[in-house]
C-alpha cells in the first residue's frame, strides 16, 4: 500500500462553515472556485460517478475525463496496472465524445454549483478548436487542453513536446472559445519552463501540470510488456516530487497561475504544491482509494491556515520560492 499523510483531525461542522467563509476561495484567471481544489481528469469520471462519496458543491471545481469530438475507444489490452507509490495507466482516453457529454452529462452537472472544467483532445489543431467550440455553452466553465497524454499515438505528447506545437493548438482553441483556457503540461520533455513560456505566449489563461511520468512494467514471467500499449502514463505519490520540483521552476517563469497537480494524497501535499507557487491544486490518483479526498483536503487546508494565522489560502502561494511572492511574475506584474 502507499505511504499517506496523517490526516488532519478537525471538527468537521466548524470546518465546513469556514469554506464558506470564503478563506479558501481562490480566483484562476477569472474561474472563481470555492477552494483551490478541483480534480484530475480521467480519475474522476463526469464528477457525476462521485456523488454517493462527497459533496460536489464542496469541490473546487469538478474536471471532467478527456473529451473529443467524437467518441473514442482508447487502448485495447490492459490499460493499469499498480506500481510502488502509484499506478500505470494507459487508457488512452476513452469517452463516449462531445454531443453524449452536452445532451446527458452536462445537464446533470448543471445542477450542482460548482464550477465545470471540460478536458479537451484532439489529433489536429483544427480539432482541438472544433472541441472547444462545441464546448462554447452555458455550464462549461473552462477548457483544459490535453496536449501532455502519453498515450494515445496522434496528438496528445507529440503536441505538448514541441513549443510550437502546443502553441499552435492553444491558438486554435482560443480561436474558437471565449471560455478560460487551460493548458495541461507533460513532464516528459527537456525544459518543461520552454513549454509553459510557449502556451502563455500562444494566449493559455493558466497551466495545470504535471500529466504523468512515461513508463513500463514488465511481467518477468511472461517476459511481456504488461500493459497492452507497452508504455503508461505513471501517477500517484512517486511522482509528487517532481511534479513539485516543476511548478516550483514554472512558477518563477510565468505571469500565469498554475493548477499544480501529481501525487497529491492530502492536504499536507496540496499546500507543498501552493507553496511552490501553484495557485490552486488537483487531486488525481488518490481519488481511486479515497472517494472524497478533494473535500479532505480542503478541511486540512483550513487547519494549516489557523496553525499559520493565515486568513486566506492565496497568502501561502510561492512562499518557499527563493523571494517568496517576489519570485513569481504572476504577482509583481499585478503589483
Amino acid at each position: 500500500m502507499w505511504s499517506w499523510c496523517v490526516p488532519v483531525l478537525c471538527l468537521r461542522r466548524r470546518m465546513v462553515k469556514a469554506l464558506y467563509d470564503g478563506r479558501l476561495a481562490v480566483d484562476i484567471a477569472g474561474l472563481k472556485m470555492a477552494t483551490p481544489v478541483t480534480t484530475g481528469s480521467g480519475t474522476f469520471g463526469f464528477g457525476l460517478e462521485f456523488t454517493d462519496f462527497l459533496d460536489l458543491e464542496k469541490v473546487g471545481a469538478v474536471t471532467v475525463k478527456g473529451t473529443s469530438l467524437e467518441p473514442a475507444a482508447g487502448n485495447k489490452g490492459q490499460r493499469a496496472v499498480e506500481t510502488p507509490s502509484g499506478m500505470l495507466n494507459c487508457i488512452g482516453l476513452e469517452n463516449p465524445g462531445s454531443e453524449y457529454f452536452l445532451e446527458h452529462t452536462l445537464p446533470e452537472l448543471k445542477k450542482y454549483n460548482v464550477p465545470v472544467i471540460v478536458n479537451i483532445y484532439g489529433h489536429t489543431p483544427e480539432e482541438y478548436g472544433a472541441v472547444a467550440k462545441k464546448l462554447g455553452v452555458d455550464g462549461v466553465d473552462a477548457v483544459e487542453i490535453n496536449i501532455s497524454c502519453p498515450n494515445v499515438k496522434e496528438g496528445g505528447i507529440v503536441f505538448g513536446t514541441v513549443p510550437e506545437a502546443a502553441a499552435e493548438v492553444v491558438r486554435a482553441v482560443k480561436a474558437n472559445t471565449s471560455k478560460m483556457v487551460i493548458a495541461k503540461l507533460s513532464p516528459n520533455v527537456t525544459d518543461i519552463v520552454v513549454m509553459a513560456k510557449a502556451v502563455e505566449a500562444a494566449g493559455a489563461d493558466a497551466i495545470s501540470m504535471i500529466n504523468t511520468l512515461l513508463g513500463t512494467k514488465i511481467d518477468i514471467e511472461r517476459q511481456r510488456p504488461v500493459l497492452g500499449n507497452v508504455t503508461g502514463g505513471l501517477s500517484g505519490p512517486a511522482v509528487r516530487p517532481v511534479a513539485v520540483r516543476l511548478v516550483y521552476q514554472v512558477a518563477q517563469a510565468v505571469h500565469i497561475p498554475i493548477i499544480g497537480m501529481g501525487g497529491i494524497m492530502c492536504a499536507e501535499d496540496a499546500i507543498e504544491f501552493m507553496l511552490a507557487g501553484a495557485s490552486a491544486v488537483a487531486v488525481g490518483t488518490a481519488n481511486f482509494v479515497q472517494p472524497d479526498i478533494a473535500e479532505t483536503i480542503a478541511h486540512g487546508m483550513l487547519a494549516y491556515l489557523d496553525r499559520h494565522n493565515a486568513q486566506n489560502i492565496s497568502e501561502i502561494v510561492g512562499l518557499a520560492l527563493p523571494e517568496g511572492k517576489k519570485s513569481m511574475p504572476l504577482f509583481n506584474e499585478a503589483e
